[in-house]
């Protein structure tokens, strides 16, 4: 899958696909969801960054917040980077404290 510019928003909506953009933490004292800073999404993880681990240690975290399986979630670019694209296929719930919005204006 080709990486999308997404013009100064973490996020853009393709379909049922949520395409973001993350700025990783990894060994972070926990894992979080935190607020968007530019165009990216922060997320934190206890993982250690070693050959990709710290990236499928926050992909399975992604999962469980946005209540979809790992297998959802394709890792675009940025696997042994802080800087990532993702998309999650369908999610069913969103991190606390995270707004999207729709191209409507409704917020998912």
């Amino acid at each position: 899958m080709k990486a999308r510019d997404l013009n100064h928003i973490f996020y853009e909506w393709d379909g049922d696909i949520l395409v973001l953009n993350i700025l990783g933490t990894p060994m972070a004292k926990q894992d979080a969801v935190l607020k968007p800073k530019g165009n990216q999404l922060k997320v934190s993880v206890k993982a250690q960054p070693q050959n990709g681990r710290a990236t499928d240690y926050m992909v399975d975290f992604l999962a469980k917040e946005f209540g979809v399986s790992s297998s959802a979630i394709e890792v675009v670019y940025g696997r042994e980077s802080i800087h990532k694209q993702l998309r999650i296929k369908a999610p069913k719930k969103v991190p606390n404290g995270v707004k999207f919005e729709s191209d409507e204006g409704d917020e998912k």
